[in-house]
């Protein structure tokens, strides 16, 4: 728990400021309550859903045999939880939110570039998930009334119905999400095990199931997919490595959101992806095509009733999923731009109208644009962000900020006109290592490394740039 209760903040002071509104205060020591049991529930409510589902299918789909796709699942899953608990820390410290937090190495004004770069990928993930939710519906209504597929814009019209009820949650606030994540996750799993069962007793139990052989004639081909996939699997929580101290924050102490992580992420992101391994790796055996979208797997369950109870529940978790995880972080991060003028509702709504105008249907339209198109390309911007804040956080400061300071201009933070172009230097050149793989094909490793090569570019440079002797005792970057 932090050494510097909130109490003893100048409240009069950040409270005044322009940079300060009760969605970013720092949480007061009283009301840190999260336990060792609410992390581990938070991820696994997080990481029972439909994208986790298709993250895992999509490895088979493109050539994976089912030990080397959980394989990746797992090993991806524990690499994130590195960077994952290293900017919690600040979180659970200082009881401060990530845009506040990003503050102390981008500058007050300057923390509104890595916030908005995190928050048009939630963007683009509530859009990820409206979509599969408007699918289900779409496939609900098809299994009530056939007529309905002859429909050709069925789908799209799905998609805004499902989208409207997304954005009435929103206005509601955040106890309904509370209320949701509460009941959503059980729903989920009961989806995923009952898949598990009717894919097994179709396909004649799990030996034939699982022995469908990798594609893959070489360790070469293997490792060229493998590469972008482990990629696209850290990329895929790489926004909530960013903004965990939105949820840390209120942790009752350091080893509470520790041990509640590593016990919550990578066991239920490998589980619930064996249920998407397996499941699709059936299909081929059943239908002759490897289909990695479960919700296209449920519709051809044959049953109606069997269809309409499996895509109520889908919904269910899917809205949890997707206001929980897509809408909160981004709704800070909005929010920051201007903490007088937008509320949490405010940045929901925002949120929602941009992972509309992102056209998810287009980064579903296969599993190569999902992983490799979205989950990689988005990780070269996000794994920067992460070597600055780690950098700058341990080894620059080493854990010390002054709480008062990130709430205020002309503090500590304020560097140069609000911007610390050291970070921004860092960032840009840590994206652009990363994304030169675009453009050079003979370096297309750099972009198939996308997260790491960011991470590693702008962590050296970063440091590089603010040289640890003059940072640690000269500079008035530490604080005292």
């Amino acid at each position: 728990m932090s050494n510097i209760p909130s109490a003893t903040l100048a409240a009069d002071t950040i409270e005044s400021s322009s940079l300060y509104n009760k969605d970013l205060a720092p949480v007061a020591s009283e009301r840190r309550r999260w336990r060792t049991y609410n992390y581990a529930a938070l991820w696994i409510s997080m990481s029972v859903n439909i994208p986790t589902y298709m993250l895992a299918s999509g490895m088979i789909a493109g050539g994976m045999n089912w030990s080397q796709a959980l394989f990746t699942v797992f090993f991806g899953n524990v690499l994130v939880l590195i960077p994952m608990l290293l900017n919690a820390h600040a979180g659970a410290q200082y009881g401060i939110p990530f845009p506040v937090f990003a503050r102390a190495s981008f500058g007050v004004l300057g923390a509104n570039i890595p916030a908005i770069l995190r928050a048009l990928v939630a963007c683009g993930w509530f859009g990820i998930q409206t979509w599969i939710g408007g699918e289900a519906v779409n496939a609900m209504i098809i299994a009530l009334a056939p007529g309905w597929a002859k429909f050709h814009h069925g789908a799209a019209v799905c998609f805004i119905l499902f989208w409207f009820l997304n954005v009435f949650v929103i206005l509601r606030g955040i106890e309904t999400i509370r209320f949701l994540q509460g009941i959503s996750a059980p729903f989920l799993l009961l989806i995923g095990l009952a898949l598990l069962l009717w894919a097994r007793g179709k396909a004649g139990g799990f030996g034939p199931m699982l022995s469908t052989p990798s594609k893959f004639h070489s360790f070469g081909e293997f490792f060229r997919f493998f590469v972008p996939s482990l990629t696209g699997v850290v990329g895929f929580w790489a926004t909530v490595s960013l903004n965990i101290p939105d949820f840390t924050r209120y942790a009752r102490s350091q080893r509470d959101q520790m041990v509640g992580q590593a016990l919550g992420l990578p066991a239920t992101m490998t589980f619930y992806s064996f249920i998407g391994i397996a499941v699709t790796s059936a299909t081929l055996i059943i239908f002759g095509e490897a289909i990695w979208d479960p919700v296209k797997v449920l519709a051809r369950l044959g049953n109606p009733g069997a269809v309409v109870l499996a895509m109520i529940a889908l919904l269910m978790a899917t809205l949890n999923v997707n206001v929980a995880a897509n809408v909160v972080s981004p709704a800070n991060d909005f929010s920051n731009l201007s903490p007088r003028r937008i509320s949490f509702r405010t940045g929901g709504l925002i949120t929602a109208v941009i992972g509309l105008l992102m056209q998810p249907w287009k980064l579903l339209a296969g599993y190569g644009s999902y992983i490799f198109t979205w989950l990689v390309g988005y990780s070269g911007f996000l794994g920067p962000i992460a070597g600055v804040l780690i950098c700058d956080y341990f080894l620059v400061r080493k854990r010390i900020l002054a709480p008062e300071d990130l709430y205020r201009r002309t503090g500590l933070y304020e560097y140069s006109g609000g911007f610390h172009w050291t970070a921004i230097v860092a960032l840009a050149a840590g994206a652009g290592v990363a994304f030169i793989g675009l453009v050079v094909p003979l370096l297309r490793v750099l972009y198939d490394y996308a997260w790491f090569v960011g991470f590693l570019v702008s962590f050296v440079v970063y440091f590089g740039l603010t040289g640890r002797a003059k940072s640690l005792h000269e500079s008035p970057l530490t604080s005292h």
